[in-house]
């Protein structure tokens, strides 16, 4: 019964969410008429911009592999990650970081244990920068300093923990060069994904404030981390709606901006299927073996 539970939890939670969409904007339709008027130039860059976190996943996976001086071609880089996130998004509870670890495991000799404390490495990373964002536009500068270094302190301690018991030797995986890649993307990465925010709040509401828009992406990015559902639909919209004190943009705004960024999104997976398929990714990957 357990074993059905969470994809079952995961559609009703996807039914709910889009049944909210539906009933939102047939009641408001000066949003529908917002957003039929979005300038196609504005799509195009959240496109680009969407296309360059890709990019950014592209290279944490290098320098995660490059942590344990395991190399990666470019083109399987790229198919990689391609393949990955399709499964993240379409597949069963977000089983994404399943297959990247059956994968590398299987083509790349990489332990899972290794995967794992790499890819916590990334997600400390990832939740320092969300959590500095979600207060600083909302709090005084001194508690954001506070918040992002719990946030690091807590992070650290769990990488350390996980190192310790999973028996990993600091002296040949610890490479500094490695971990300040991954840190310097993922900066990256949740600065792509502040202008994305960003953009997609000034296309259906005039005014945002840069510490509104931070807050925004803070909160937003740290759903991910509960995320039952594909992409976080539902889970992400919840935790915007129930943090308007932080961020101060109202539930209307919200439920539009979402539609216009799983939009784009998928726009995005389906020029990543045109290129899976047209590379021939799943040959070329043996995806069949690493099943």
């Amino acid at each position: 019964m357990k074993k059905y539970s969470r994809p079952v939890l995961a559609l009703l939670i996807i039914g709910a969410t889009l049944a909210a969409f539906i009933y939102y904007l047939a009641h408001h339709p000066n949003t529908t008429a917002r957003l039929r008027d979005l300038p196609p130039g504005t799509l195009a860059l959240l496109l680009v911009l969407y296309g360059c976190t890709f990019l950014t996943l592209s290279v944490i996976s290098w320098a995660s592999l490059h942590l344990y001086s395991k190399p990666i071609k470019l083109q399987e880089n790229v198919l990689f990650n391609a393949y990955s996130s399709l499964i993240n998004f379409f597949g069963p509870g977000q089983s994404g970081p399943v297959f990247r670890g059956a994968y590398l495991k299987k083509r790349h000799n990489l332990g899972l244990k290794q995967y794992v404390f790499a890819t916590l490495v990334y997600y400390g990373f990832y939740a320092v920068f969300s959590a500095c964002l979600m207060f600083a536009g909302a709090r005084p500068w001194w508690q954001t300093a506070l918040v992002m270094l719990a946030a690091g302190i807590v992070s650290t301690l769990v990488i350390r923990w996980y190192k310790k018991g999973a028996g990993i030797d600091g002296r040949m995986h610890l490479r500094l060069n490695a971990i300040f890649w991954i840190g310097l993307i993922t900066a990256i990465q949740v600065l792509l994904m502040t202008i994305i925010y960003g953009l997609e709040l000034h296309s259906v509401v005039a005014h945002a404030s840069i510490g509104q828009v931070m807050s925004y992406t803070g909160v937003a990015n740290l759903a991910l981390f509960v995320a039952l559902t594909p992409g976080a639909i539902g889970i992400r919209e919840g935790f915007l709606v129930f943090s308007q004190n932080l961020h101060h943009i109202n539930s209307g705004v919200i439920v539009a901006a979402n539609v216009i960024d799983r939009a784009v999104y998928l726009v995005l997976l389906g020029i990543l299927f045109v290129l899976i398929l047209s590379l021939h990714a799943k040959d070329k990957l043996q995806v069949t073996d690493s099943k």
